[in-house]
């Protein structure tokens, strides 16, 4: 058992879990309850669905309203919550309503799951998320069911509520509206809009960021903000640019009443963040405006939150870092803070190796998949960033391209520095820390 709980490391129990957890949710998809035929989804098909499901990514290759029943949808529905919040916070809330203490295990893979670097507060730490959790899709739901009873009554619209709002909280970006729509029924709608991207913005922010919002604490961490302020610039400023050049298109927000322009673009510009949702036909957009939308998604949402993506962490340190090195500053300074040089590796090594995965499956699907390069990166950038958009491949998609479509929605979800780790893992005492003499190479 030593040497088991030696190898079982808290990445490789991560890892395995968020596997064990899809593996489970596609057999349950198999099962002639699942579907409305009778007939189960083929394995698949079915392990797609739970992938994108588990890894909050919202890419579907069967339409989840007309292909699922009621039990199909609930399955849906629980792994989107399980996937979103991690599987590791679940255990703990089911631990603690049966009055079990949490072992110090545990706490080791909370602190791993919930990217902290003490396990001091940890319980504490997953306590306030899951209370924060589930008011906010709480408040969502009876925003959304208050505002569809008119359409749909009050059952269709309560439960409709509730799938949305969870939906669209833990940024998965599956909906129940048919025909693989998305909103688009609503791109006028503000109370829609609002509350779909006030739910994704919370659930992409971090839970961490959330409780410093909420908390008791009078002055924020250097984290909070910096998420803040970037999420708010990336927001406007692709807001702004999908504005600009979808004004006068026809097939995107050209017939729309300027007003409705604004809440389109601002839509569009949030959903990106990994949160998969459209309020307008994606596949009619220009191709730069495309391009700018798949800039977004790589960068994704926030340390320790829904979303997917190198995380706007990551990618502030990356531009700062550059910044530096254009000054010969060896410090990266922010908010009148020095990053460690450790930070800056591992957003280094985070953005490489999305980069590097992104372009090894994009060779893969532009071999198998008949489409155009710029719709293959926009399906494999969006899979990466967990974000669930797609310019119309995914139901198309072939057997090697659904198989790779899906090892990118889980690297994308557990990360591919964590699994990194998992595959070439070794103890620091392990390693030897030597520093071996400095000779300059040519570079640039």
């Amino acid at each position: 058992m030593n040497a088991l709980g030696k190898i079982m490391t808290p990445s490789r129990v991560l890892v395995l879990g968020f596997a064990g957890v899809i593996l489970f949710g596609a057999l349950l998809l198999t099962l002639p309850q699942a579907t409305q035929d009778g007939l189960g989804l083929p394995f698949l098909n079915a392990a797609f669905t739970a992938t994108s499901a588990v890894c909050v990514t919202g890419l579907v290759v069967v339409d989840t309203a007309s292909t699922f029943t009621l039990f199909g949808q609930w399955v849906i529905l629980f792994l989107i919550q399980v996937g979103g919040l991690g599987f590791m916070t679940f255990a703990t809330l089911f631990a603690m309503l049966l009055g079990r203490k949490i072992t110090l295990k545990e706490r080791l893979l909370l602190q791993e799951a919930l990217n902290q670097v003490s396990v001091e507060g940890i319980v504490r730490l997953t306590k306030s998320i899951l209370k924060i959790s589930f008011a906010i899709e709480a408040l969502g739901a009876l925003i959304l069911t208050l505002r569809w009873y008119s359409d749909f009554g009050w059952s269709k619209a309560l439960y409709y509520g509730v799938f949305h709002s969870i939906s669209a909280f833990n940024n998965a970006g599956f909906d129940l509206f048919g025909n693989f729509s998305s909103l688009t029924a609503f791109v006028g709608d503000p109370t829609v809009n609002i509350t779909i991207m006030f739910l994704i913005i919370c659930g992409g922010i971090g839970f961490i960021v959330l409780a410093d919002l909420l908390g008791p604490r009078k002055k924020f961490r250097l984290h909070t903000k910096i998420v803040l302020q970037v999420s708010v610039a990336l927001i406007l400023l692709g807001a702004v640019f999908i504005l600009i050049m979808e004004f006068t298109n026809p097939k995107t927000l050209g017939p729309l009443p300027f007003g409705t322009k604004v809440l389109a673009a601002f839509f569009q510009s949030v959903s990106p963040r990994t949160a998969g949702f459209n309020t307008i036909n994606l596949a009619g957009m220009h191709d730069t405006t495309l391009l700018s939308m798949i800039v977004l998604m790589f960068i994704g949402a926030s340390p320790g939150g829904t979303g997917g993506g190198i995380k706007t962490t990551t990618f502030i340190s990356i531009v700062l870092s550059v910044f530096s090195t254009y000054r010969s500053d060896p410090h990266v300074v922010l908010e009148g803070r020095t990053l460690p040089k450790d930070v800056i590796q591992k957003a280094w090594a985070i953005t490489t190796s999305a980069a590097i995965l992104i372009f090894l499956i994009l060779s893969i699907l532009s071999y198998t998949e008949n489409s155009d390069l710029l719709t293959v990166l926009f399906e494999v950038t969006s899979a990466f960033g967990t974000v669930g958009l797609t310019l119309g491949i995914t139901p198309i998609l072939s057997s090697a391209g659904k198989m790779a479509i899906i090892l990118t929605m889980f690297i994308g979800r557990v990360g591919p520095l964590t699994l990194a780790f998992v595959l070439s893992q070794k103890k620091a005492k392990q390693v030897a820390h030597v520093k071996y003499p400095d000779e300059r190479i040519l570079i640039g």
